[in-house]
């Protein structure tokens, strides 16, 4: 009944899209009509944001939830399979995730087709580049299909985006903790793994504001561009664009990298270059990847949160969803750091947990993920 009615919307918007185009073809004196039709589609359209419109009929044994990820080979993303997976089970929920065996976005496309073609009944997407599946997206709603991101806070076509944390919020956590490292003085980098990724480059700018406010002893590279490298979510790219940079500013006293694959890189950069003991790495990643490096000293500090914890939530919204339960601030979507979340509305409604982690030698060993 659900994918009946947006079929029926579909339609009705493709026929008052056909009917402005004639009138605005037959002749003067039809612009407040055509104005007025423009309306009628403009709210029509805004239904497809409505979440009491993909409430399902169906008993939620029969739901199936696809989560879709930037690559799913990934330790981070495999450790996001373990909440997503947990849900389902305590749920009694079918829940699948897939994902690209690369950090590809058109390959990411074809994931989120195939989902769409095979019936699901909802679609969480970790965007590799938010722009690229904006189409695919808006064909799900159409469809009647639920769609949930995460790490897209200016993803268009989706109910809601779930953060474990403000991007601001986590951009200047990694600044503060690479100005204690540094001293709070010299020339750092920041990597990304992706420009097209929104919260990598939301983290990065968040970065050098901090710092332009709290450490003016600091100099970000490249006269401030940002960020000064894309690693394309490669442990070996991060590592050749990471010894370019040092090859450059022999000078350099900081790194920073927001992607997983990015530290790991520039940390085997620093050891094979015989600088790990004089430039200081911030990184994000998962503490059993980066625990050889922490121990080590090569990487400094590992800030993240758990994408466990993170799919689970995510998941959780989709349900919700799906059921009819109403998504509200203050609201526990039964995970740790996600227990009283905050909305906010912007490019879509983007729900806010608080949900950091701050690791270094001192605590990794109590990680094991």
């Amino acid at each position: 009944m659900k994918k009946f009615v947006f079929v029926l919307l579909a339609l009705a918007v493709t026929f008052l899209i056909a009917a402005c185009s004639d009138e605005t073809t037959g002749g003067e004196g039809n612009t407040n009509e055509n104005s007025s039709n423009d309306a009628s589609v403009s709210s029509d359209v805004s239904d497809l944001f409505d979440p009491a419109n993909y409430v399902s009929d169906k008993d939620k044994s029969e739901w199936m939830i696809g989560v879709v990820t930037k690559d799913n080979t990934a330790a981070w993303f495999q450790r996001m399979e373990i909440g997503v997976n947990e849900f389902g089970e305590e749920m009694g929920i079918n829940v699948i995730q897939r994902g690209p065996a690369n950090a590809d976005p058109a390959s990411q496309v074809q994931v989120i087709d195939d989902l769409i073609a095979q019936g699901v009944d909802a679609i969480a997407v970790v965007p590799i580049d938010p722009g690229a599946i904006e189409a695919s997206l808006e064909n799900a709603l159409s469809q009647g299909i639920v769609v949930v991101t995460h790490e897209a806070s200016n993803q268009v076509n989706t109910l809601y985006d779930v953060e474990a944390f403000t991007s601001e919020d986590f951009g200047s956590t990694i600044m503060d903790a690479l100005a204690r490292e540094m001293g709070e003085e010299g020339k750092y980098a920041m990597m990304v793994g992706y420009t097209t990724s929104t919260t990598h480059m939301e983290y990065a700018s968040a970065q050098k504001d901090r710092q332009l406010e709290a450490y003016p002893n600091m100099e970000l590279i490249n006269g401030g561009q940002v960020p000064s490298a894309e690693s394309e979510e490669s442990v070996s790219t991060s590592y050749e664009r990471a010894k370019e940079i040092l090859n450059v500013h022999p000078d350099l006293k900081g790194f920073t990298g927001v992607a997983s694959t990015d530290s790991p890189g520039i940390a085997n950069a620093l050891e094979e270059l015989g600088l790990a003991d004089k430039v200081a790495v911030v990184g994000v990643g998962t503490p059993n990847e980066f625990s050889p490096y922490i121990n080590s000293g090569t990487i400094n500090r590992l800030l993240l949160w758990d994408p466990k914890d993170a799919g689970y939530a995510m998941v959780t919204v989709a349900a919700k969803i799906l059921a009819g339960e109403e998504i509200s601030e203050g609201m526990d979507l039964g995970v740790t750091g996600y227990e009283n979340v905050q909305i906010f509305e912007g490019a879509n409604k983007t729900i806010i947990g608080n949900a950091p982690l701050d690791i270094s030698a001192d605590n990794i060993d109590d990680f094991d993920f």
